[in-house]
């Protein structure tokens, strides 16, 4: 009689503990090892001048008097905060800043509406209005000073005086859009720069609404008031959020318009100018890099929040597929 013996796969053993973290550690610095040399360039570049400009900004420094430089803490912080102009410039920043964000998000919303039917050429009119955004910013700030707000040929006089002439109005107001109106004339700029940047962004967001929700709606009898209101402005808040945290980050640290347009003039200066008088006309390099810092820490703070959201729509997004 034969007996057969079963025989027992032999399992392999695991390797000893040091030696999994030691080869996972390896793969691990094998993965990251090719992203090293772009780490070190960035921080070449970006950490050390912010660096820099931090201690700077702990200096009474100024370059016409280089024998006089020395140590005051946060004595020009507290500069920042109680000298009259710094104090104006940052109104000023703030104002400029949330009008411009509110007006985007506000006409964005609208031509992403627009933009998110079906028409004919609607592929033509979506470059048209993505248009501004491409345009280089000294670029436009140039256009709008020269051809639309110059008192003489500009396109607004122009049109102000074909109207009048349409009804018989000899003498139409001619105003001086960048002197009477200054602030205004800076934010009008912007806006017609950073609305395609909103509608983007929140015509992304219609499009990523589940079709079977909003056909639902509207088999219930919903109205198309009633669908904004109760589904598309919910399912757009984070994208809402987003655009106005970005579009405030990018807009705090706008420096060509009020540069071009006013020259910083007339209650226009805001926080990136007012580090360009500082540091380059003034010649005060620790007041200047005091400014900086302050616009840094405040940039990096809306930045934050803007990466929060982000990471949210991310979430979101892998939770539904």
């Amino acid at each position: 009689m034969t007996t057969t013996t079963a025989v027992r796969p032999t399992r392999p053993r695991p390797a000893p503990a040091g030696k999994r973290h030691t080869g996972s550690r390896a793969k691990a610095w094998a993965t990251r090892a090719p992203l090293l040399p772009a780490l070190v360039f960035l921080i070449a570049v970006t950490q050390l001048p912010f660096v820099a400009t931090l201690v700077i900004s702990f200096f009474d420094w100024n370059s016409l008097k280089p024998d006089q430089r020395h140590f005051t803490g946060f004595a020009n912080y507290g500069s920042v905060f109680t000298d009259p102009a710094l104090r104006d410039s940052v109104v000023t920043t703030v104002l400029l800043t949330a009008t411009v964000v509110i007006v985007s998000v506000v006409l964005g919303l609208a031509f992403a509406l627009l933009l998110d039917r079906t028409f004919f050429g609607r592929g033509f009119v979506r470059t048209l209005l993505i248009t501004p955004f491409l345009i280089v910013p000294v670029s436009a700030a140039l256009l709008w000073k020269h051809a639309l707000y110059n008192p003489e040929y500009g396109l607004f006089n122009g049109a102000l005086t074909w109207f009048g002439n349409l009804f018989g109005i000899d003498s139409m107001a001619q105003p001086e859009w960048t002197s009477e109106m200054p602030l205004m004339a800076v934010a009008a700029a912007l806006v017609w720069q950073w609305t395609p940047f909103m509608m983007l962004i929140l015509l992304a967001g219609l499009q990523s609404r589940p079709a079977e929700m909003m056909e639902a709606a509207r088999l219930d009898g919903a109205g198309a008031w009633q669908v904004f209101r109760f589904l598309t402005l919910p399912h757009l808040r984070r994208y809402l959020e987003l655009g106005v945290l970005l579009g405030s980050v990018y807009i705090v640290q706008n420096f060509d318009a009020v540069f071009t347009i006013t020259a910083g003039g007339l209650g226009t200066a805001n926080l990136p100018y007012t580090v360009y008088e500082t540091f380059y006309r003034a010649h005060e390099y620790g007041l200047a890099s005091a400014v900086g810092v302050v616009v840094v820490i405040g940039t990096v703070i809306i930045a934050t929040f803007a990466l929060r959201v982000v990471s949210s729509l991310f979430r979101e997004e892998a939770s539904r597929a």
